[in-house]
């Protein structure tokens, strides 16, 4: 699959339509979120390894560190869905994905961290409203009741493991073609999943046919479709602007949350979900006009 004719800011806007779906059909899901997350990134994994086979034959300059650190990607990318998709049956679609795109802050703590770049003063302006948003949701939900207020937490932390995940990407993706490394990450992510629905005890059987068609449709649609898109325009384009367009999945979802699932978001979770976008559209903005002191 060439996608290098295309624009890749048009391919990610794809993306973001297609994943904007995740968090209704997972909340539709009988299984649990682990489960649901393992079967989706198990059926990506599956469909994607003949490409990558093919891929794989002809000689490449991939080392072993890039091949690791894709690995370890995966693992990250495994924890954030394991965090979130839990996160999503336990307090709805919207608050714990709009918590777990709060990584663009995450992703700019740990660039000055692990990369040295500067943060200007409008980061952590946006850092400061973005945590006070999220503190605000997640006070909300713990009124609402304990089961809602640690799913949107769930959220919270997946977003840590989201950033880590667009981090080591943004690394390894200058010197991996966009097919080894997704299937890569979706191999490690499936094994990493699985392990945890063994530790858990959670059940790989005994679903409903309407849940299972929800695995596939998760896999093929949302999973290869939607992700293989955004993976690749992370190749293409610098995670500073790929993450806050990314923004528009908890909008998208949040609607057809309130419209299909029936969520209603009070005044002040709204103020909340507001308070985190906008926060994490000024730290995004500041990073953009920051010097880029990775590239040096």
């Amino acid at each position: 699959m060439n996608f290098n004719k295309y624009n890749p800011y048009l391919i990610l806007t794809f993306g973001v339509m297609i994943i904007s779906w995740s968090p209704l059909l997972t909340a539709w899901s009988d299984a649990s979120g682990v489960i649901t997350s393992f079967y989706r990134i198990l059926i990506a994994t599956i469909v994607l390894f003949i490409p990558f086979y093919r891929k794989r034959r002809n000689p490449t300059s991939t080392n072993t560190q890039n091949i690791l650190l894709a690995v370890f990607a995966g693992i990250a990318f495994a924890l954030d869905n394991a965090l979130w998709s839990t996160g999503v049956t336990m307090a709805g679609a919207s608050n714990p994905t709009f918590l777990v795109n709060t990584a663009p802050i995450w992703v700019g703590l740990g660039a000055m961290l692990v990369f040295k770049e500067y943060l200007s003063k409008q980061f952590w302006l946006g850092l400061v409203l973005a945590i006070l948003g999220a503190a605000l949701i997640l006070e909300v939900d713990w009124r609402q009741s304990l089961e809602s207020g640690t799913g949107s937490l769930y959220g919270l932390i997946g977003g840590l493991f989201y950033a880590l995940f667009f981090l080591i990407g943004q690394k390894v993706r200058y010197h991996m073609d966009t097919i080894s490394f997704f299937w890569i990450v979706v191999a490690s992510a499936s094994c990493t999943l699985g392990l945890i629905a063994l530790m858990f005890g959670h059940s790989f059987t005994g679903y409903s046919v309407s849940t299972y068609i929800i695995f596939v449709v998760l896999g093929l649609v949302m999973q290869v479709g939607g992700w293989l898109a955004i993976t690749y325009a992370l190749g293409k384009l610098p995670a500073a602007i790929v993450a806050p367009i990314l923004l528009g999945q908890p909008v998208i979802a949040a609607v057809l949350a309130h419209y299909l699932l029936q969520e209603r978001l009070d005044h002040m979770q709204i103020v909340g979900a507001a308070a985190v976008l906008v926060g994490v559209l000024f730290t995004q903005r500041a990073r953009i006009i920051s010097p880029d002191v990775t590239n040096n």
